[in-house]
Protein backbone atom coordinates (compact mmCIF):
# COMPACT_ATOMS: atom_id res chain seq x y z
CA UNK A 1 0.00 0.00 0.00
CA UNK A 2 1.38 3.43 -1.10
CA UNK A 3 1.34 5.51 2.20
CA UNK A 4 3.65 8.64 0.20
CA UNK A 5 1.45 11.23 -1.87
CA UNK A 6 2.49 11.05 -5.46
CA UNK A 7 4.31 13.48 -6.86
CA UNK A 8 0.72 13.96 -9.30
CA UNK A 9 -1.03 14.38 -5.83
CA UNK A 10 1.61 16.91 -4.27
CA UNK A 11 1.24 19.26 -7.21
CA UNK A 12 -2.14 19.17 -7.09
CA UNK A 13 -2.84 19.87 -3.30
CA UNK A 14 0.20 22.38 -3.77
CA UNK A 15 -1.81 23.99 -6.31
CA UNK A 16 -5.32 23.96 -4.79
CA UNK A 17 -3.18 25.69 -1.62
CA UNK A 18 -2.03 28.44 -3.58
CA UNK A 19 -5.81 28.66 -5.35
CA UNK A 20 -6.98 28.89 -1.49
CA UNK A 21 -4.56 31.68 -0.38
CA UNK A 22 -5.60 33.48 -3.54
CA UNK A 23 -8.79 33.64 -1.63
CA UNK A 24 -7.87 34.65 1.39
CA UNK A 25 -5.79 37.58 0.05
CA UNK A 26 -8.65 38.74 -2.20
CA UNK A 27 -11.05 38.82 0.89
CA UNK A 28 -8.71 40.59 2.98
CA UNK A 29 -8.09 43.65 -0.35
CA UNK A 30 -12.10 43.33 -0.47
CA UNK A 31 -12.31 44.35 3.08
CA UNK A 32 -9.21 47.10 2.99
CA UNK A 33 -11.68 49.81 4.20
CA UNK A 34 -13.76 48.16 6.45
CA UNK A 35 -13.53 49.14 10.15
CA UNK A 36 -12.38 46.30 12.35
CA UNK A 37 -11.19 44.19 10.04
CA UNK A 38 -8.35 41.72 10.51
CA UNK A 39 -6.43 40.53 7.70
CA UNK A 40 -6.56 36.71 7.37
CA UNK A 41 -3.80 33.91 5.99
CA UNK A 42 -2.83 30.81 5.67
CA UNK A 43 -0.04 28.97 6.93
CA UNK A 44 2.01 28.23 3.72
CA UNK A 45 2.18 24.79 2.29
CA UNK A 46 5.19 23.35 3.83
CA UNK A 47 3.50 23.82 7.62
CA UNK A 48 0.21 22.32 6.17
CA UNK A 49 1.72 19.34 4.82
CA UNK A 50 3.67 18.76 8.05
CA UNK A 51 0.19 19.26 9.77
CA UNK A 52 -1.49 16.64 7.46
CA UNK A 53 1.16 14.05 7.87
CA UNK A 54 1.37 14.10 11.58
CA UNK A 55 -2.49 13.56 11.54
CA UNK A 56 -2.35 10.58 9.49
CA UNK A 57 0.60 9.09 11.48
CA UNK A 58 -1.60 9.64 14.25
CA UNK A 59 -4.55 7.53 12.72
CA UNK A 60 -4.16 4.34 14.24
CA UNK A 61 -7.97 2.20 12.54
CA UNK A 62 -9.83 3.30 10.20
CA UNK A 63 -12.72 5.20 12.26
CA UNK A 64 -10.13 6.87 14.17
CA UNK A 65 -9.40 10.61 13.63
CA UNK A 66 -10.60 10.73 10.59
CA UNK A 67 -9.08 7.48 9.57
CA UNK A 68 -6.23 9.86 8.78
CA UNK A 69 -7.73 10.47 5.35
CA UNK A 70 -6.20 13.86 4.09
CA UNK A 71 -8.62 16.13 4.54
CA UNK A 72 -9.12 17.97 0.61
CA UNK A 73 -10.48 21.05 -0.49
CA UNK A 74 -10.19 24.66 -1.16
CA UNK A 75 -8.19 25.16 1.92
CA UNK A 76 -6.63 22.05 2.63
CA UNK A 77 -7.85 21.64 5.66
CA UNK A 78 -6.68 25.13 7.00
CA UNK A 79 -8.52 27.90 8.10
CA UNK A 80 -7.31 31.51 7.46
CA UNK A 81 -6.45 32.69 10.29
CA UNK A 82 -6.32 36.25 11.28
CA UNK A 83 -2.56 37.67 11.42
CA UNK A 84 -0.43 37.33 14.78
CA UNK A 85 1.47 40.41 13.80
CA UNK A 86 0.04 42.17 11.40
CA UNK A 87 2.48 44.92 9.91
CA UNK A 88 -0.13 47.75 10.23
CA UNK A 89 -3.35 49.09 12.48
CA UNK A 90 -4.87 51.83 10.69
CA UNK A 91 -6.77 53.92 13.19
CA UNK A 92 -9.88 52.76 12.60
CA UNK A 93 -8.99 48.97 13.86
CA UNK A 94 -8.26 47.71 10.09
CA UNK A 95 -5.09 45.48 9.57
CA UNK A 96 -5.19 45.18 5.72
CA UNK A 97 -1.91 46.58 3.95
CA UNK A 98 -2.85 46.42 0.49
CA UNK A 99 0.67 46.65 -0.81
CA UNK A 100 1.43 43.67 1.60
CA UNK A 101 -1.39 41.99 0.30
CA UNK A 102 0.06 42.27 -3.55
CA UNK A 103 3.25 40.88 -2.64
CA UNK A 104 1.31 38.13 -1.22
CA UNK A 105 -0.51 37.49 -4.25
CA UNK A 106 2.50 37.98 -6.39
CA UNK A 107 3.63 35.12 -4.43
CA UNK A 108 0.89 32.55 -4.39
CA UNK A 109 0.73 32.92 -8.07
CA UNK A 110 4.41 31.87 -8.26
CA UNK A 111 3.57 29.19 -5.74
CA UNK A 112 0.74 28.03 -8.39
CA UNK A 113 2.29 28.33 -11.57
CA UNK A 114 5.32 26.26 -10.03
CA UNK A 115 2.45 23.28 -8.85
CA UNK A 116 0.74 23.48 -12.32
CA UNK A 117 4.37 23.33 -13.93
CA UNK A 118 5.14 19.74 -11.66
CA UNK A 119 2.14 18.17 -12.46
CA UNK A 120 2.85 18.73 -15.95
CA UNK A 121 6.13 17.46 -15.98
CA UNK A 122 4.89 14.38 -13.91
CA UNK A 123 1.76 13.71 -16.46
CA UNK A 124 4.64 14.04 -19.68
CA UNK A 125 6.79 11.25 -17.69
CA UNK A 126 3.59 9.29 -16.83
CA UNK A 127 2.57 9.65 -20.99
CA UNK A 128 6.24 9.42 -21.90
CA UNK A 129 6.40 5.90 -19.96
CA UNK A 130 3.43 4.71 -21.26
CA UNK A 131 4.06 4.82 -24.61
CA UNK A 132 2.11 7.90 -25.82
Amino acid sequence: MLTSPTILQMARDAAQHASARQGVIARNIAHADTPGYRAHTLPDFATTLRDRAGEEMRATRGGHLNGGALQRGADQGQRARPEAAPATVKPNGNTVSVEHEMMRAARARLDHDTALAAYASARNILRSSLGR
